[in-house]
């Protein structure tokens, strides 16, 4: 399948349970088969429930957006400013918190696509870089991420459940 007409649609509390359901959906995806179910279950009930959802949604320093073709939802993103941010929350730097893509729709250039939007809203928010975190076992959005001229600078836990994991941050200057 080929997009040539991607669209993005910023989210609003109106979007929370097409979001919930894509959130769930990837996340699950994504992750699953690496960790152990009890870890996964309890991680995703936090991180993905009602509350949560609407508290990042109607945060003034985050912004989600569907990426959509002919109406149809192929993933979602989620970025973050000043205090907004998981680290740093620092006013000239901008978080890519979450770029995910259905299962489906992945391996058709969508993932250089929404970084690159997001890209764009960070020059027009006259950032002076990107930012964000990946899975240190995650060789190849690692890889991804590199190939559009990140470094990992650094990495901090991340929490799944009861085991401790690592995440690389990775940063690219505009």
């Amino acid at each position: 399948m080929h997009f040539d007409n991607i669209e993005y649609e910023k989210l609003t509390l109106a979007n929370l349970e097409a979001l919930k359901k894509i959130a769930l959906q990837t996340f699950t995806d994504a992750f699953a088969a690496q960790n152990s179910e009890a870890d996964f279950l309890f991680y995703l009930t936090k991180a993905f429930n009602d509350e949560k959802l609407t508290a990042e949604l109607t945060n003034k320093n985050s912004e989600f957006y569907f990426v959509k073709s002919n109406d149809m939802i192929l993933g979602y993103l989620k970025i973050n400013f000043g205090d907004a941010q998981t680290d740093f929350q620092e006013s000239d730097g901008m978080e890519i918190e979450r770029i995910y893509i259905l299962e489906a729709f992945q391996g058709q250039q969508l993932g250089a696509k929404m970084l690159t939007y997001t890209i764009d809203i960070a020059a027009k928010a006259n950032m002076k870089y990107v930012w964000l975190g990946v899975w240190a076992r995650n060789v190849r959005a690692i890889s991804f991420y590199e190939k559009h001229g990140f470094k990992i600078f650094s990495s901090h836990p991340f929490k799944m459940g009861d085991e401790m994991q690592t995440d690389y941050l990775m940063k690219l200057s505009l």
